[in-house]
């Protein structure tokens, strides 16, 4: 090359800007020409004396190649700053890949990322709230079918022999149950798919002696049990196989779903799976081989409906229980479904509606994407916008200055600035929002005094008192409306109705309730009653209702007042076909006689009322049976006791008993003891004593619960 072409390429290369002009480029170069002649020189040693001979300068040449990786990416790093950076332009557009592209680029894994955890957690809520539903039922029916077990065990004979109406209902929705009533150690097979005379499964663990419903793990397969005491000595056992054919029943084409069970392994929260004892062939395995073989599976994959209607693996645990230990295990659930099979659970519309939507998605992430390269291309000219957007904060906190909150900023970018002006307008429409607010709030607070006003007036406003039985009542909520009721209810100068009860809920709702069950009690205690003829007749399906009475109710006496469980019964099929299906009430009904000094009383899931007599004795008031309003047809049982002079009848809710502190709840026992010490004082002194206890039992905090308290003595 000659000097004048030497000096044209020098020439250029400055042009560029590729000229070593720093002692660090110089160096760079000097080692990146050691690194090639050392990569030359090996390169004629190998051919010359083979590859042995060349090998001791492999070390050199690895630590050349790293120190001119460094030397390098330090050059590169200065180039990029001092070259391509040097224009503002460049450093905006830069700026703006760092926070803009970038938290997309995350925004879009984590979303991806996000969505396949939800999607799991959906398939798995899917699935478990089935087998609840499964469970539940099967839990129902044999409850159902242990209180006729109970009933007929009294018979002679063995109840294998005995024919069970409910077998058949539980049979028509688990076809392949088998049913087994354990008498101590000796089984009794009620039900077998397969006619056998010895049972498929010991009898159940002491630590589920009664009142499961449970998945549980039985030599190596799986079952839905239910196991119910019948009585002390007999249980009623009901199983159902969990086969491919109950699995697909239950999953509704989910997918194809596999359980399977490795012994040993433990999942703890937080935590990778772990095996407690070392057996390796119970270990799963990575990649595509497929588990070990399922304890079950059922279903398969559905068909694709579009390019973007992906396979998802999915997987989870399920809480089942060990039948031989009674100790909890966690089998495995794997499940191979696709993307639009859980989109289709959650829209109820048709699969063309979900292709519109995954295609509006996709519509709108390309839309997002040509504003994110358009705000990359003006970004130099967003300097100008300081200063329209600083005028139309001042412009805006004049009208806010006014009183003015309607006002808005029109944001037209989306910068720190945009950020701010949307930072205004939230403030200014929060304020706007909040007076507006507390209008409502007044409203509402007067609205609700009319309430607490209309409420007080459904309570006795007087002391309602006969000849032989002093009464008093007392009721606080802890709203402003109580959904806590009591009532007396006079029928002639010396008989008189007495009702307490508790609503589920709280606030206007419970109320609501409250005053339905007030004029309801009203109406049938004084002669709202249908016929006897009709109430018989409905009343027979019921069963124990007509048992032991000629086919008609008992009357609790004339005057147009009926037993307390015929009111009971009527109430509870006012509340059930006119209220929501969570709500219920419980209520303990009485008539008292004052001549005979008796009270017929049915209590429907109330807490069992204290009779305390004159000696200090305790007697419970529970004869009765379950809530009313939450099942259709329910009966209760009836009883009568005799008050005689200095009984102390004591009626209350669980806003007494259930305040907590950190000693605990105030208790019964508490309760008791209180009543004992000051029986003596007037009835009107006597509540607030016991009222006072349980305030001050909370120390002054927010009262929990409605306290309702009722006291009768008799003189």
């Amino acid at each position: 090359m000659t000097p004048l072409s030497q000096r044209f390429a020098l020439g250029k290369i400055s042009q560029l800007g590729l000229a070593p002009r720093t002692r660090l480029a110089r160096f760079a170069l000097l080692f990146l020409g050691l690194e090639l002649l050392l990569a030359g020189i090996q390169q004629v040693m190998v051919r010359v004396g083979g590859r042995a001979a060349a090998d001791g300068l492999d070390g050199w040449l690895s630590a050349l190649t790293v120190t001119n990786l460094i030397l390098f990416t330090i050059l590169g790093l200065r180039w990029v700053r001092q070259v391509l950076l040097w224009r503002l332009r460049n450093r905006l557009l830069v700026t703006y890949i760092f926070i803009g592209v970038i938290p997309v680029f995350l925004i879009m894994c984590m979303a991806l990322a996000t969505g396949y955890i939800f999607a799991n957690r959906f398939a798995t809520y899917l699935l478990t709230s089935a087998m609840d539903s499964e469970t539940a039922a099967l839990e129902t029916a044999n409850s159902a079918l242990a209180a006729e077990v109970s009933a007929i065990s009294r018979r002679p004979g063995n109840i294998r022999g005995m024919k069970l109406q409910t077998i058949g209902l539980i049979t028509s929705r688990f076809p392949d149950v088998e049913i087994v009533a354990w008498r101590g150690d000796r089984p009794e097979i009620l039900r077998s798919p397969a006619s056998a005379t010895v049972p498929s499964f010991t009898q159940p663990p002491a630590a589920l002696a009664a009142h499961k419903g449970m998945l549980v793990l039985d030599h190596g397969k799986l079952f839905l049990r239910s196991v119910i005491a019948a009585k002390p000595d007999l249980r009623v056992v009901c199983s159902v196989p969990m086969n491919a054919g109950f699995l697909d029943r239950i999953s509704g084409g989910l997918g194809q779903i596999s359980i399977h069970y490795f012994e040993g392994l433990r999942i703890n929260s937080g935590q990778p799976p772990t095996f407690i004892d070392d057996q390796p062939s119970q270990r799963m395995t990575i990649g595509k081989q497929e588990l070990s073989p399922p304890l079950v599976r059922a279903g398969s994959l559905p068909a694709s409906r579009g390019r973007w209607d992906i396979e998802l693996m999915l997987g989870s645990v399920l809480g089942a229980i060990d039948w031989s230990t009674g100790e909890s295990v966690t089998p495995l659930v794997q499940m191979d479904t696709r993307a639009s099979v859980l989109f289709s659970r959650l829209n109820t519309r048709a699969s063309k509606d979900s292709d519109l939507i995954f295609g509006a998605l996709i519509a709108a992430a390309i839309l997002f994407g040509a504003i994110e390269v358009f705000a990359l291309i003006i970004g130099l000219g967003l300097t100008r916008t300081i200063t329209r957007s600083v005028a139309a904060l001042y412009r805006g906190t004049q009208h806010v200055n006014r009183g003015d909150f309607r006002h808005r900023i029109p944001v037209k970018t989306r910068d720190q600035l945009a950020a701010l002006e949307t930072s205004f307008n939230s403030m200014t429409e929060s304020l706007e929002k909040l007076i507006a607010e507390q209008k409502e709030k007044q409203r509402l607070e007067s609205e609700l005094a009319i309430a607490q006003e209309v409420q007080a007036q459904l309570f006795p406003r007087e002391s309602v008192q006969l000849h032989s039985l002093e009464l008093h009542g007392i009721c606080r909520p802890a709203r402003t409306v109580s959904g806590d009721y009591y009532d007396f209810l006079p029928i002639t100068a010396e008989r008189l109705a007495l009702a307490v009860g508790d609503i589920s809920g709280k606030g206007i709702s419970a109320a609501l309730l409250m005053a339905t069950i007030h004029s309801a009690v009203r109406v049938y205690e004084f002669g709202g009653m249908p016929e006897h003829a009709t109430l018989s007749a409905a009343s027979a399906s019921v069963g124990a209702l007509a048992q032991g009475n000629g086919g008609r109710l008992p009357v609790a006496g004339g005057n147009g007042i009926h037993s307390p469980r015929e009111v009971l019964w009527l109430l509870n099929r006012h509340l059930f076909h006119t209220t929501p299906a969570e709500k219920y009430a419980t209520l303990f009904l009485g008539v008292y006689d004052g001549a005979s000094r008796t009270l017929t009383y049915s209590n429907a899931g109330h807490l069992p009322p204290l009779l305390i007599g004159e000696d200090g004795g305790l007697r419970k008031l529970d004869a009765g049976g379950t809530v009313i309003g939450l099942f259709e047809e329910i009966s209760h049982d009836e009883s009568a006791v005799q008050l005689r002079s200095g009984d102390l009848l004591v009626a209350y809710s669980d806003g007494i008993t259930e305040p907590e502190n950190e000693f605990g709840e105030f208790g019964e026992a508490r309760l008791l003891e209180l009543l004992r010490e000051n029986r003596r004082l007037p009835l009107s002194q006597l509540s607030e004593r016991v009222i006072t206890a349980v305030l001050d039992w909370t120390g002054g905090a927010e009262q929990p619960d409605d306290v309702t308290l009722v006291l009768a003595r008799a003189r």
